[in-house]
């Protein structure tokens, strides 16, 4: 009889608990459509309740009603797409910005440029239309020799057809190199006999040993800057680089990002991003890497800053760009390139960055004082030089996993980094879009086919517990992420080939890598990257359910509206 009355009371207990009237009512609640929660106990909810810019509340449509009154604003999805908004873990948004006023030379997808009479095509195009001063010099960015018919840069001498008098310069899609004319030269003073700058390369002619145009790494880099300073020299530029910085953000929102990372802030950029969160123009989260060496000198000015928000930017750690890039050949291997670039033996293997005694020094610095960092390593040889030497860092107990240090790309990585990846406790992020943009070019020119099968290894590394991230490293592409869950889920390269089928993912784990996984990364999963009571209300509402549609129309998916802190900040026409 006292077991009966026992469940009796009990039963009425949890009845009235479940009917009794929140206290707190939404401001906000979202129904009538998927809403995937990139939670694993309950991956699907049928609505969510927002107050005061956090989940209040997830849980079956009649649930969430308790917490709706009439200042509630009701939002059906009528059958659309809602989940958590996505994180860009590592980006370039001032580099973006930075190249807001450049010609445009990006090839098919993205663009038109195909050829390199579609690149000179372009820039005499844009040299009329603006009508262009003489002696005014001209940027060009995106081109791509592996999509390019010619499948090869440009050279100084075909930049010189286009004009003799305005400096030109063009940029790889990489990033990692340029070519400019003979007007560009002379503007940067740069003679014929200059000497290669540590972790950089000028190209030359085969025959008549004369400069070619073609800048490298450090070459490229250091020459871009002293353009930027030449050309804003005496100028206030201030207002108009905020303008492009919230254009370039607006880029990311319309992409569905929340956060927002800065790879590798150079020069005044960081000047530029805490002006702009001074004015608070941000409206996503903006987390920024400075990039170590630039501002080493500095490194005490910034140590206060880590870690903590600031009109929603945050100092999220260090950049450290160990090598270059596969696709423009200077990416550092351990093996030969399968074709080599012009001007090189057969035996070319590209070139590191750092000495390991560099890395080492300056990751210890940063580690002991508990300061993360991302290690941008592309060829397998950079890969082994970072797992060297954060694994001694780890043997002297200087790194500990809990800082989540991260290989950015790792791209020719090896089967025998996973393991080694696994053990030391560093977060690979995979660049997976590279399987569908150039993977044909990985096949048949930068590794071969079975080097290329390896690239981006998400499966394997999923298989071995690592916790991994995916990015899309805009401007290298647009701020495309759902590009990157379709390349990664399907990695079908531009031809048909599928490269490495083994490595291919699930649509929910192609998520995950771009949500939950990149908040992990930033250190971050508390508060954001999935949709939970308590978490802040970041959102991407989706025209398709990426987890029901056909893998294959993953990348036709569009992005209607992004939405941070409960507030819409972007929305389609």
């Amino acid at each position: 009889m006292k077991n009966y009355i026992y469940i009796l009371l009990l039963a009425i207990y949890m009845s009235s608990c479940q009917n009794r009237v929140p206290q707190e009512k939404a401001d906000i609640i979202y129904f009538g459509g998927s809403i995937l929660t990139m939670e694993d106990l309950s991956p699907n909810v049928e609505a969510v309740a927002i107050k005061n810019g956090k989940i209040l509340f997830t849980g079956t449509k009649s649930d969430t009603d308790r917490y709706s009154e009439a200042a509630t604003k009701m939002i059906d999805l009528h059958g659309k797409t809602l989940l958590p908004g996505f994180i860009d873990v590592h980006g370039h948004l001032t580099s973006r910005a930075g190249i807001m006023d450049a010609v445009d030379l990006s090839p098919d997808p993205y663009g038109t440029v195909n050829s390199i009479k579609d690149l000179q095509n372009t820039i005499i195009n844009y040299l009329k239309e603006k009508k262009i001063a003489d002696k005014q010099p001209i940027i060009g960015n995106g081109y791509d020799d592996a999509i390019m018919t010619e499948h090869r840069h440009p050279t100084r001498g075909e930049l010189d057809a286009i004009s003799k008098t305005n400096p030109i310069m063009v940029i790889h899609a990489s990033g990692h190199a340029s070519v400019a004319n003979s007007a560009m030269l002379k503007y940067l003073e740069i003679p014929e006999s200059i000497k290669d700058p540590e972790g950089g390369h000028f190209g030359r002619d085969k025959k008549t040993g004369k400069l070619n145009g073609k800048l490298e790494e450090n070459a490229s880099f250091k020459a871009l800057l002293t353009l930027t300073e030449k050309i804003n020299k005496g100028k206030d530029t201030q207002a108009q680089a905020i303008q492009n910085l919230i254009k370039a953000q607006e880029e990311w929102l319309s992409y569905g990002q929340t956060t927002i990372c800065d790879g590798r802030t150079m020069g005044e950029s960081v000047a530029l991003l805490q002006n702009a969160a001074s004015q608070n123009l941000f409206k996503a989260d903006i987390v920024y890497f400075p990039d170590y060496e630039y501002f080493k000198n500095d490194f005490n000015t910034f140590k206060p800053k880590y870690m903590h928000y600031d009109n929603h930017l945050k100092l999220a750690g260090f950049k450290f760009s160990d090598d270059g890039s596969p696709q423009g050949k200077t990416a550092w291997l351990t093996q030969p390139y399968l074709v080599p670039p012009e001007g090189q033996s057969k035996d070319y293997k590209g070139f590191p960055i750092f000495t390991d005694e560099t890395l080492y020094t300056d990751l210890k610095t940063l580690f002991q004082n508990h300061i993360t960092a991302q290690l941008h390593v592309n060829g397998d040889a950079a890969i082994d030089q970072a797992i060297r030497v954060i694994q001694r860092l780890k043997d002297e107990n200087i790194y500990k996993p809990e800082l989540r240090a991260t290989l950015i790309h790792v791209q020719n990585s090896r089967p025998d980094h996973i393991q080694k990846i696994k053990e030391l406790g560093v977060i690979p992020s995979y660049f997976s879009t590279h399987t569908y943009l150039w993977g044909d070019w990985h096949y048949s020119s930068v590794f071969g086919p079975e080097r290329a099968s390896f690239i981006s290894p998400a499966n394997s590394a999923l298989k071995a517990g690592i916790t991994f991230t995916i990015h899309h490293d805009s401007p290298v592409t647009p701020p495309d992420l759902i590009t990157a869950v379709y390349a990664a889920v399907n990695r079908k390269t531009r031809s048909g080939r599928i490269l490495g089928p083994d490595e291919r993912i699930t649509p929910l784990q192609a998520l995950k890598a771009i949500t939950i996984n990149g908040a992990y990364q930033l250190q971050e999963e508390n508060r954001k990257g999935s949709i939970k009571t308590g978490k802040l209300a970041d959102f991407v509402i989706l025209d398709q359910n990426p987890l029901t549609i056909d893998p294959e129309r993953i990348r036709d998916i569009t992005v209607l509206e992004t939405i941070k802190e409960g507030k819409s900040v972007y929305k389609r026409n």
